[in-house]
């Protein structure tokens, strides 16, 4: 079980209590303003961000570790992420019943394609804030921007996402409060993926599970590490065998959708002896 569900959860998955899903931002003014500085504020601040993460890959170890430690320990206070399964989304569905589609600050602020798949996820509608946030961002066919979506149709984006290898993950807009389900991969864009990853800033916390691998049901095709969105199943090509890194597994489930044998699939990281403790 990791901190987040001990502090926000009761014990239990934190980001499946309705308790942590923004409901009125008319009212929280503080929160409100956040957001909207956020992104409004993204395309200019995170490109600063990326350089000075870049410069600390070349300090010392020591030093870089408590600068870090630093930048996590705010981040955790404001805005994170943590990778959901798609069965877990669904259920978030059932209570946070509006979903709105956004423009993606991370892939405009890349210059990336945006495909509608930033989804605004609250327990009332919060047009007022998304409108007066996202002005200025352009709107139309490749963002779907502000456009309603029922949970079936937010089920079928889902489903799409995992078709092209994105991941799912919930987002925190001033801890623990839940706002947005974003579907990324680095190579989109992702600037959290691209702190967590490339430059182990935790900006995203690994998953509540991990991927188990039933060797016997493989059938060696290896479509499944080409979906992996953090480079954890590799196939080799000259053994026609698939491996694991539970190291780097954040357990997204991502990789389950291009498995046609049911060879891979989720359990809770708490029954992974060695990955119990691993966030």
């Amino acid at each position: 079980m990791c901190q987040f569900c001990v502090q926000h959860g009761d014990g239990k998955a934190w980001y499946l209590q309705a308790e942590n899903y923004i409901a009125d931002l008319e009212s929280d003014l503080e929160r409100r303003d956040y957001m909207i500085d956020f992104v409004q504020g993204f395309s200019e601040k995170q490109p600063g961000r990326l350089r000075a993460l870049r410069i600390l890959d070349h300090v010392p170890t020591p030093l870089a570790s408590i600068v870090k430690k630093q930048l996590t320990s705010r981040l955790q206070k404001h805005h994170w992420g943590q990778p959901v399964p798609i069965e877990e989304c669904e259920h978030i569905l059932e209570f946070a019943t509006s979903v709105v589609r956004l423009p993606c600050v991370c892939r405009t602020s890349a210059g990336s394609p945006d495909n509608g798949y930033c989804l605004a996820v609250t327990v009332g509608p919060v047009d007022d804030t998304l409108k007066e946030a996202f002005a200025g961002y352009e709107s139309g066919p490749d963002t779907g921007a502000f456009q309603s979506l029922t949970k079936e149709e937010t089920l079928q984006v889902l489903c799409q996402c995992e078709r092209e290898g994105l991941m799912h993950s919930v987002w925190t807009f001033m801890s623990p409060m839940i706002a947005a389900i974003c579907n990324c991969n680095v190579e989109s864009g992702c600037m959290a993926m691209a702190t967590t990853v490339t430059h182990d800033l935790k900006t995203m916390w690994r998953g509540e599970n991990i991927i188990e691998f039933d060797e016997a049901s493989c059938t060696s095709c290896g479509a499944c590490a080409r979906k992996c969105p953090f480079g954890a199943l590799t196939f080799n090509l000259k053994e026609e065998r698939l491996s694991v890194d539970l190291k780097d597994c954040y357990g997204c489930g991502t990789c389950r959708s291009a498995c046609s044998t049911d060879a891979l699939s989720l359990i809770p990281r708490s029954t992974s002896p060695s990955m119990a403790e691993v966030w």
